[in-house]
């Protein structure tokens, strides 16, 4: 019998107006359109795509720090967008989200052993010595020294900031991390380091993650299974092994192109993706990767009539008219 996934996610739509004014309409721009999927206990999915294809704010809509325009996100069973304030506080210690910019999200006139201590204090999970000894417990655990309890935001470097909103997101002992590019903002030497405190957190804690990046390569080192996202949408569901083996969608395998080879070959030198994704507020029709897709077999169908997100195989799903076709000529 197949566990019930920790975290459900079904035919999600997050829309923003955008414009609008004396003389122009305004513009009705669907950063999220009808993604669905789901996070079992303990595993890493990863969330990728090029910046503007809608990740955050699948991350943000998930925490209910963006309100969604329709769709349905279950915790645990428990239906988040229909909890009352005093249920969605205590599932906020359930859910905890892990910023991409460590400065920006802590308080520049506040040490980072208080920035660590706040949110136990909030949920009143311990007082006076106690809490100090779980924050110096906790700045252990992501490897910092209690000597930068005392230390504020500025005076630390990217990782170490890093390791503190780490530090502050695990202060409340969460079941469920939502990693928003955590890493892009470090050096790479430093990521590999952030990359292992985070492999090592998830298998010690039994933890979930989300994990959002915009880089494959990065998602490699964690993710059990991998989204791949497109002005809103879905492209492709797989587990990491085989998507990395054997992408079906052509959005797919030109990031990985992009990330395998500087200077491609003759051969993978077709699967790059060229040119910008399309406006949101203004998507193509038919297939929203069409304008830029390599695939060989790009056709009318492919401009005119939208694709499926379809079940190509147990535990992997893709949207294009081609995905049985060979993606490069042989």
């Amino acid at each position: 019998m197949t566990a019930a996934p920790l975290v459900e996610v079904e035919h999600l739509v997050v829309e923003f107006r955008s414009g609008g004014g004396l003389l122009q309409p305004a513009h009705t721009v669907r950063a999220v359109d009808g993604v669905s999927f789901s996070v079992g206990r303990g595993e890493t999915l990863g969330l990728v795509g090029e910046s503007g294809s809608g990740k955050t704010t699948l991350g943000r809509a998930i925490l209910r720090l963006l309100p969604a325009t329709a769709g349905a996100v279950r915790f645990d069973g428990m239906d988040v967008f229909r909890l009352d304030p005093p249920a969605l506080r205590a599932l906020r210690r359930q859910i905890q989200l892990v910023f991409q910019d460590p400065y920006g999200s802590l308080n520049p006139r506040m040490t980072v052993g208080a920035a660590v201590r706040e949110p136990i204090t909030v949920h009143r999970l311990a007082r006076g010595v106690e809490a100090d000894a779980r924050v110096a417990a906790l700045f252990k655990e992501v490897g910092l020294d209690a000597s930068f309890l005392s230390a504020y935001p500025h005076e630390l470097s990217g990782g170490q900031r890093q390791r503190v909103g780490i530090a502050r997101a695990l202060s409340v002992g969460p079941e469920f991390l939502v990693l928003d590019e955590p890493v892009s903002a470090l050096d790479v030497s430093v990521q590999a380091q952030v990359l292992n405190l985070l492999a090592d957190l998830r298998d010690r804690h039994g933890l979930t993650y989300l994990f959002i990046a915009h880089d494959l390569a990065v998602v490699r080192h964690l993710a059990t299974r991998v989204a791949v996202m497109y002005l809103g949408k879905l492209v492709e569901l797989a587990p990491a092994q085989t998507l990395y083996a054997d992408p079906l969608h052509p959005y797919t395998a030109s990031l990985l192109a992009a990330v395998r080879a500087p200077e491609p070959t003759p051969k993978g030198k077709s699967m790059v993706v060229v040119g910008e994704a399309a406006a949101a507020a203004r998507p193509p029709r038919g297939c929203l990767f069409e304008p830029r897709c390599p695939h060989p077999r790009k056709d009318d169908r492919c401009r005119t009539e939208t694709p499926a997100w379809h079940k190509v195989e147990p535990g992997r799903w893709a949207a294009c008219h081609y995905i049985e076709e060979p993606l490069r000529p042989e």
